[in-house]
């Protein structure tokens, strides 16, 4: 690897990860720089772990301070209608750019509660009056990416546990910066991954919990989602604002739904986590061509169709992750898991058990030896909703209700959280690292230990330990 090279690979190392320019001039003044100096600068700074196993002090009924309700705030608050009436949760206050998106919600707001909201609307930086309430326990964010770190970090210096829909940060810097607060403010940052708690997802998680997969060597995970018609819509995403990172940057921008279950399975963060990874993007023509038939505003975009990253684990586990959301296709989330003794793939889901005689049998379970094992090994937190509502016809099939109700139940409780502070950094790192990667002929990129050392303790999965 060249000087020319090297200063390559730093120059968007400071672009993709919030690095300093005079740091990067001094490491590519190094004797035989190479790819191993951008490595160190990648991990520089150390957590101390201390938010592993963190369980604040019981809240009995969590008053919530909901900031950005568009599309998805608006889904996460129809969660919360069972919370409500069990005086679990309440609802304390809404903030949004736009008066009437508050107003349609606090609306609703009031059939499911007897007190409408606060309301916080007009000004950029209204919801920061939300964020400094001292009558609110947990802020929930659904805003644009790149106000995530802002918020988050704002929310916990002003006393407050957080929620935030993915990615919790954009750049490495803020992943270490929101390490950072939390383990100062000691308040709960939570990345909000709605398909770790999705039925599928956890019936394979207790089946490997059970030894039915042996040990997991392999992995795949994805967001392959069709999203051009909302992209390319004027008023879906506010002021289109996703598109733009299409316009600017390539890689994985959307990690979280293939990669957070997938870690899940791995013990990523308790007992393993990542190593490094390489990242390639395809092309890019399938947007370009749909924005062409919308006259849309331009044709020019930097990401290619598909992104593809490989990622090692420590313990030498690897890990396929999938980016697209510019090809027309079936939405699939892959949701492979490959082990020992069982494969499962998802989209449709099948199963394959393993035959210890070694005869071949390149057949997937039948219907029925399948739904067996569904039954058998169906998770218990979804045995325990389907008893008391119809979680199947609320958000997503039913995760949406789950991911909301764990994180307020365990907050109830006093009791750590299924997604902790790390796991939330690391599926976010992986954003950048990959843009770092992909920018850079696909050069393995080093991923920082986020958890000060903590991973190397195996533990068993808050979501299979605490059934509530």
């Amino acid at each position: 690897m060249n000087r020319k090279s090297f200063l390559n690979l730093t120059t968007k190392a400071g672009l993709f990860l919030g690095l300093t320019p005079n740091f990067l001039t001094s490491s590519a003044n190094a004797t035989n720089p190479d790819l191993q100096a951008v490595n160190d600068l990648l991990s520089s700074q150390r957590a101390k772990g201390t938010m592993v196993g963190f369980a604040d002090k019981p809240i009995k009924k969590v008053r919530i301070g909901m900031i950005g309700m568009g599309n998805r705030g608006g889904v996460l608050l129809q969660m919360f209608e069972y919370l409500i009436q069990n005086n679990f949760a309440e609802i304390v206050a809404l903030s949004d750019l736009k008066e009437e998106k508050v107003n349609k919600h606090n609306s609703y707001l009031k059939t499911i509660q007897n007190k409408e909201a606060d309301i916080y609307f007009g000004s950029p930086n209204a919801w920061k009056d939300l964020a400094k309430r001292d009558d609110i326990d947990l802020l929930l964010i659904a805003t644009p990416w790149n106000t995530h770190t802002e918020m988050c970090v704002y929310g916990m210096e002003h006393g407050k546990h957080v929620g935030c829909e993915q990615p919790l940060a954009l750049t490495l810097a803020d992943c270490w910066k929101l390490i950072e607060v939390a383990e100062r403010a000691q308040k709960h940052c939570i990345y909000l991954e709605n398909c770790c708690f999705n039925g599928e997802e956890l019936w394979l998680l207790n089946m490997i919990s059970e030894g039915v997969f042996g040990d997991i060597n392999h992995a795949e995970g994805a967001y392959i989602h069709d999203l051009r018609k909302h992209m390319l819509d004027t008023a879906y995403y506010q002021n289109q604002w996703r598109i733009k990172h299409h316009e600017t940057n390539t890689g994985n921008f959307y990690t979280g739904h293939g990669l957070g279950p997938v870690s899940f399975y791995m013990d990523i963060g308790r007992g393993d986590t990542y190593d490094y990874l390489v990242s390639m993007s395809s092309r890019e023509q399938s947007l370009s061509e749909a924005a062409k038939k919308e006259n849309f505003r331009t044709h020019e975009f930097t990401c290619g169709d598909m992104n593809t990253s490989l990622i090692k684990t420590k313990n030498g586990k690897t890990i396929m992750l999938q980016f697209d959301t510019h090809t027309g296709r079936p939405y699939s989330r892959l949701n492979t898991v490959t082990g020992t003794k069982a494969v499962h793939e998802g989209y449709p889901s099948r199963l394959y058990i393993n035959h210890e005689d070694l005869q071949w049998n390149h057949k997937w379970l039948d219907d029925k030896e399948y739904a067996e094992y569904r039954t058998r090994y169906d998770h218990p937190l979804w045995q325990k909703l389907r008893t008391q509502i119809d979680a199947k016809a609320v958000g997503h099939g039913g995760m949406d209700f789950v991911m909301i109700y764990r994180l307020i139940r365990c907050l109830n409780l006093g009791l750590p959280l299924d997604i902790n502070l790390y796991d939330g950094v690391l599926w976010s790192a992986i954003t950048p690292l990959s843009e770092l990667s992909v920018t850079n002929q696909s050069m393995p990129v080093k991923i920082p230990d986020f958890t000060g050392g903590t991973w190397k303790t195996f533990r068993k999965n808050e979501v299979l330990r605490d059934i509530i």
